[in-house]
C-alpha cells in the first residue's frame, strides 16, 4: 500500500472516530479479581475472544505485532466483523474500530482501572454506528428504546464471558448468558 493511500486511510479513520465520538455511547463495567497486568494479558492476547466471548464463533488474527493489531470476529450468526485497534496502552486499555469490512464502523473503548491490590475494573464503551447518521436529538428515542438496551445486554455478556473465563479457567459456553438478536 502506498504512503498516499495509507495517509488517506488514516485521515478517513480519524474522521470516522471524531464523528462517532458524538454518538450517544453505551458503557458497561465489571470488576475482576485480577491485578491490572493480569487483566491486560487477558484482554490483549491474540485470539482471546475464542475463549472469552459468548457470541464468538471464531476470532482470527490478521496482524498482531508491536505496532499493529487487527483481527476478525465471526459471530455465531455468521456476521463477520473486522477489529482495527487504533490505540494500545499496556495495562490501561485500547480503542478500536469494528464493523463489516468496508462497512459502517463503531468506535469502542476498553479501559482498565485498578481498584485495589489484585482487583481491577474493565469498562467497555461503544459509540455505535447504527446512530451515526442521526443527530443526537433524532437519535434519542431509538437510542433509549432499542440501541442502549440491546447493546447493554451485549456488553454485559462480553464482560461476563471474560469473567467466566478468568474465574473458571475454561472457555465460556456459547450463548451462556442467553442468545442475542444481533449476534447469536
Amino acid at each position: 500500500m502506498s504512503k498516499d493511500i495509507q495517509d488517506k486511510q488514516v485521515l478517513k479513520e480519524k474522521y470516522i472516530i471524531n464523528k462517532l465520538k458524538k454518538v450517544l455511547p453505551v458503557k458497561c463495567s465489571m470488576n475482576f479479581n485480577l491485578d491490572v497486568s493480569e487483566l491486560w494479558k487477558l484482554i490483549s492476547a491474540p485470539g482471546n475472544l475464542n475463549d472469552s466471548h459468548p457470541f464468538c464463533s471464531k476470532n482470527e488474527v490478521i496482524v498482531w505485532d508491536e505496532t499493529n493489531h487487527i483481527d476478525k470476529l465471526l459471530y455465531l450468526n455468521g456476521r463477520l466483523y473486522i477489529r482495527k485497534f487504533k490505540t494500545w496502552e499496556e495495562n490501561k486499555g485500547y480503542t478500536l474500530l469494528i464493523g463489516e469490512e468496508n462497512g459502517p464502523q463503531s468506535y469502542v473503548i476498553w479501559e482498565i482501572d485498578k481498584i485495589a491490590e489484585n482487583k481491577s475494573n474493565l469498562t467497555i464503551t461503544v459509540h455505535p454506528f447504527i446512530l451515526a447518521k442521526l443527530s443526537q436529538l433524532s437519535s434519542y428515542v431509538p437510542y433509549y428504546l432499542f440501541v442502549k438496551p440491546k447493546m447493554t445486554t451485549y456488553l454485559n455478556s462480553v464482560l461476563g464471558g471474560f469473567k467466566y473465563f478468568c474465574d473458571n479457567k475454561k472457555k465460556v459456553p456459547r450463548n451462556y448468558f442467553g442468545s442475542h438478536r444481533w449476534f447469536s
